[in-house]
């Protein structure tokens, strides 16, 4: 059990503005560490994140179902580079598949954001999807 769980939970707070920069899963942990949950496993992890948290430049949220320089806050917008890009709601609705529809679509989202950034454009809400909609435009199939 870690000695003074509570100071560790705050202290990681008031680093994270109040757990607002928290990844989901980090505040989670905060959480069920706070309420006496964690195995082991988990006491490590809450050590690590006081530890990522409290660092000299400040918390690494964890990259968004690996996918390298994409992020997920608490009400499912998803970033590229800290940057918010779409809003992703596969989990809140849990319909058969969803785990491999939301890892594919981010990794297809993370493919666009690389593309536009290859053509000298900042990702975000308003050139994700103008982008989305301009690929659907030019890689229709004509009806003949």
């Amino acid at each position: 059990m870690i000695p003074n769980v509570c100071e560790l939970a705050c202290e990681i707070l008031v680093a994270t503005n109040d757990g607002n920069s928290l990844a989901p899963p980090d505040l989670k942990l905060v959480e069920m560490a706070v309420n006496g949950l964690l195995n082991a496993v988990g006491e490590a992890r809450f050590l690590a994140l006081h530890r990522n948290a409290t660092k000299p430049e400040g918390y690494t949220a964890p990259f968004f179902l690996g996918i390298e320089h994409m992020t997920r806050d608490h009400e499912r917008y998803l970033y590229w580079k800290s940057v918010r890009v779409e809003h992703f709601d596969h989990d809140h609705w849990q319909q058969a598949g969803w785990q491999e529809r939301m890892q594919a679509d981010a990794e297809e989202l993370a493919k666009q954001c690389r593309a536009l950034e290859q053509q000298g454009i900042t990702p975000d809400m308003k050139t994700v999807n103008g982008w989305r909609s301009l690929t659907v435009f030019f890689c229709q199939k004509e009806e003949r």
